[in-house]
Parts: structure tokens; C-alpha cells; sequence
């Protein structure tokens, strides 16, 4: 009786919003979402709904799902793998994007690594890494700061921070902000940092409504008015020379 090959842990990357085509997906993720039926998601619905969107064909009841958010109980998260020591393939599925980028996702490979299974990172769209590449600012030293703080006060002084550690380091700083609140992050950008460090504002990337531009700050508050960032998924990035 020969032993049972161990299972991969697959880092499956989605669409970055659902108005744009499959074609952003390699083929590579059709060959393994067809080939797997054991997933970590965070939202089971929309994970049914996009594995149903790449294979139309695959049978949904075979699927077996686990939640991993802000929720789940860490506890839990070791029995998520348990597939992989049966010879079943395990697949991480994000929201939007690529999974453990600003994305759950992270600690389970992290137990993947020590449990020795082979975790599989996937091809697909990364807002961060495609707003830097498109940001004309320093693709050779640039650090993602996830969310900046939520009091006024304290974002402020993360802000300059921020513009300091860019100018010192020459390195370009990105962030995210919940997407309701991006037009006040917007607007204490504009008054908080220097006239004429840069800042990248990418919204909707990959999207038929994506909007990328990269001015001095005194540029954009003459047009700040003009662009709306309410409830879209936007990366902003500043850059201090």
C-alpha cells in the first residue's frame, strides 16, 4: 500500500470588481479551481458564485468551504488543512485580489510552511503592486502601510510620518483606506503634506471606470473637487523627493 501524497495549499487570486472579463484570470486558475473542491474563503456566497463564474461545469455540492476573517477562531485554522494530509489539494481564495495581500490568508500559510505542505502562489491581479507599477514613483524601494489610522489626529501625524520616511529612504508609501472614507483621507492628504510631494491615487484598477493619476499635491487641490472616491477601492501613494 503506497502512502498518500500530501495535498498543496493554492494561493488562488480573484477579479478585482465583477465588470471585468475572465480573461484578467490565467488559465492557470481555471486548471486548478476545476481540479479542487476543498477552499478557504472569506465569503462563502461569493466564492460559489466566482468558482461557478471560471467553471460553469463544476458540481457546487462537492465544494467544501471554511471562512477565514476577522471571526474565525485561530484555534480553528490548523484543521482547515486537514485535506491535504487525506491527498486533497487546499485552495486559498480571496475577496478581490491576491490572498494574504492586504487579504486574510497569511496565517494559514504560515501553518501550511510549518506543516510542511507546498503552498502554490497563483498569478493574478494585485491592485498594489499594479497601481505602483502605473504610479511613475520608485518601483525599487516602496513599502505597503495597509490602513493609516482612523482618528484625525493620529492620521495626520501617520501622514507625515509617512512623507518623512519617503524623502530620508527614497521610498514610496502606500496605503488603503475603508472605501467610505476615502474623500476625507483624500482631503488630509492634500492639507497635510508638502505642495510638491507626489501623490498616486488608483481607483478601480482593472476596472472599465479606472482612474489613475499621479500629480504634486498642490495639482490636486485644484482639481480634488473634481474625482470621486466615495466607496470605490482606491490605493493612494506618496512619494517625497
Amino acid at each position: 500500500m503506497s502512502e498518500t501524497t500530501t495535498g498543496k495549499l493554492f494561493l488562488i487570486p480573484a477579479r478585482l470588481g465583477d465588470d471585468i472579463k475572465l480573461e484578467v484570470l490565467p488559465i492557470s486558475i481555471k486548471k486548478v479551481i476545476e481540479s479542487t473542491n476543498h477552499y478557504i474563503v472569506e465569503n462563502e456566497k461569493t466564492a460559489r458564485r466566482f468558482i461557478k463564474k471560471i467553471s460553469p461545469a463544476k458540481t457546487q455540492s462537492n465544494l467544501v468551504m471554511h471562512t477565514l476573517n476577522k471571526f474565525t477562531d485561530e484555534v480553528e485554522l490548523p484543521n482547515f488543512l486537514a485535506p491535504c494530509f487525506e491527498g486533497f489539494n487546499v485552495g486559498v481564495l480571496s475577496e478581490a485580489g491576491c490572498p494574504g495581500i492586504a487579504d486574510p490568508g497569511a496565517d494559514i500559510v504560515q501553518i501550511a510552511h510549518r506543516k510542511s505542505i507546498a503552498v502554490v502562489p497563483l498569478v493574478g491581479p494585485s491592485s498594489i503592486l499594479l497601481a505602483m507599477m502605473s504610479s511613475g514613483m520608485n518601483g525599487q524601494g516602496f513599502s505597503f502601510n495597509g490602513y493609516l489610522p482612523i482618528d484625525k489626529q493620529e492620521r495626520k501625524q501617520k501622514i507625515k510620518q509617512l512623507e518623512r520616511l519617503s524623502y530620508e529612504q527614497n521610498q514610496s508609501q502606500l496605503f488603503i483606506e475603508t472605501p467610505y472614507r476615502n474623500d476625507k483621507l483624500l482631503e488630509d492628504l492634500i492639507t497635510t503634506l508638502h505642495p510638491n510631494t507626489r501623490l498616486c491615487i488608483a481607483v478601480d484598477v482593472t476596472l472599465t471606470t479606472e482612474y489613475i493619476k499621479t500629480l504634486a499635491v498642490f495639482e490636486w487641490k485644484k482639481i480634488k473637487n473634481s474625482i470621486d472616491l466615495h466607496k470605490r477601492p482606491c490605493i493612494f501613494i506618496l512619494h517625497k523627493d
